[in-house]
């Protein structure tokens, strides 16, 4: 088989078969194709596309370019979640804590920050002692006996996928449907979960902009899922403001507690509840959607999932005492309030710019391998639609550098801004995606 004409075929829009795709995969994991050739391949399949029996190709041979997970001696039903990134996205932790408390396994794999967007598993690193890397064999004991663990995705799993997306990352070749939605699954896939519930942001803080591009990379993903023998599901939620209060690592971990806690976090609570709801479904706890929600408010008020995060993290070599005493989390050496100028109801947010300044203060990354600060961050406390006053404190940044601090302040005042007239406040969830089609939501 010739490389260059496996790049002719697809350059003039012709669809490439499951051993064009394997050869071209497989040969680039064993470095005998050159990069500058695979280059030109994903520059084509931008222009050209791929159809959902080429995307699924794809993702299969990446899958198998690896190391591929056995979760099979953890008992039950495994749903895994994942994120397409956001601000303030602290889902996760309550999340694994809530469906752990209801005797659900979750062998939860995640990584790190990149940009503007947070990493779960650095606002796990934020807890005194809990550890992130763990050998399989421990992570599956941990999750048979306490039902929950979360830990850093292991480097072995799709192994072409870390190498197409450092090429699709200088070659702009990122915004590519089957190439996001094949990385995306090929990590899931092979990280050995029984089904996967996917939660695809869209707004000016995510990598989709539109709702027409956010459905169509989760009716992509859910067909690949679907296809390759795992029931998934796609939740497409909001991300033109933070999610949360907190953008950060510790500061995050603290509003996870809070969430467990009972402590009204609408926005937040209302995506935990939503793909929490889905989960229970998946694995059988819960006859309908409408059934996992009431489950879950219960497993919150009744105290389970804060005592289950507890467990986790004492389980992972966390100090469980966290959970009762947030000052044991990193703690910023400056924490400086900030005001609004004018009064009006907040009409729109620079999400993405907010999750970029809080990496500059320290809480995120430009490339991977850069050290951050788990300690600093910014709380933005307010949603679109609320009245603000003059005067009136919205946020607070978190800093260990008073002139990174004054600097992060000045410019917040041009990242939000404010009307006279009343705004209605976003939707939290705009549909479902799933095998069956779309179901869009009114609120």
């Amino acid at each position: 088989m010739n490389i260059l004409e496996v790049i002719e075929k697809k350059k003039y829009g012709k669809t490439l078969t499951k051993e064009e795709i394997d050869f071209i995969i497989q040969g680039y994991s064993r470095n005998e194709i050159p990069d500058y050739q695979i280059s030109s391949l994903l520059m084509a399949i931008w222009f050209r596309g791929m159809n959902e029996e080429e995307t699924a190709n794809l993702t299969n041979s990446m899958v198998n370019s690896g190391q591929i997970i056995d979760l099979s001696k953890i008992d039950g039903i495994k749903v895994d979640k994942h994120s397409s990134g956001g601000v303030a996205d602290t889902v996760t932790l309550p999340l694994v804590a809530i469906i752990a408390a209801n005797d659900i396994p979750v062998a939860k794999m995640s990584g790190r920050g990149l940009g503007h967007t947070g990493g779960t598993i650095d606002k796990l690193e934020s807890i005194p002692g809990f550890k992130v890397e763990i050998p399989v064999e421990e992570f599956i004991e941990i999750v048979n006996r306490v039902k929950g663990a979360v830990i850093s995705q292991s480097e072995e799993v799709a192994l072409a996928d870390k190498k197409l997306y450092a090429l699709r990352d200088v070659t702009g070749t990122i915004d590519s449907i089957p190439l996001m939605a094949s990385s995306i699954m090929s990590k899931k896939i092979a990280s050995g979960s029984d089904a996967i519930v996917l939660d695809v942001k869209m707004g000016n803080g995510a990598f989709m902009q539109s709702l027409e591009d956010a459905i169509e990379l989760s009716k992509t993903m859910v067909n690949i899922g679907n296809s390759l023998g795992k029931e998934t599901v796609a939740y497409i939620t909001d991300m033109n403001e933070p999610l949360g209060d907190a953008i950060g690592n510790a500061i995050e971990v603290e509003e996870a507690i809070e969430v467990l806690k009972g402590k009204s976090h609408k926005k937040l609570l209302s995506v935990i509840e939503t793909l929490g709801a889905e989960i229970i479904r998946m694995a059988g706890k819960a006859s309908d959607f409408n059934e996992g929600r009431m489950i879950i408010g219960n497993t919150i008020k009744n105290g389970a999932a804060l005592r289950k995060f507890s467990e986790i993290i004492q389980a992972q070599g966390g100090n469980p005492d966290v959970v009762n005493d947030i000052e044991l989390l990193p703690q910023a050496k400056f924490k400086i309030p900030f005001y609004s100028d004018s009064s009006g109801c907040l009409a729109s947010v620079k999400t993405k710019e907010i999750g970029l300044l809080a990496a500059y203060l320290g809480a995120g990354r430009e490339k991977k391998g850069d050290s951050i600060d788990l300690s600093v961050g910014i709380y933005f406390r307010k949603k679109i639609g609320d009245r603000i006053d003059k005067g009136e404190v919205i946020g607070e940044i978190l800093a260990n550098d008073i002139e990174k601090a004054n600097i992060a302040l000045n410019k917040m005042k041009g990242l939000f801004t404010l009307s006279e007239k009343i705004i209605s406040p976003k939707k939290v969830i705009y549909c479902r995606v799933s095998k069956e089609g779309i179901e869009h939501y009114s609120t």
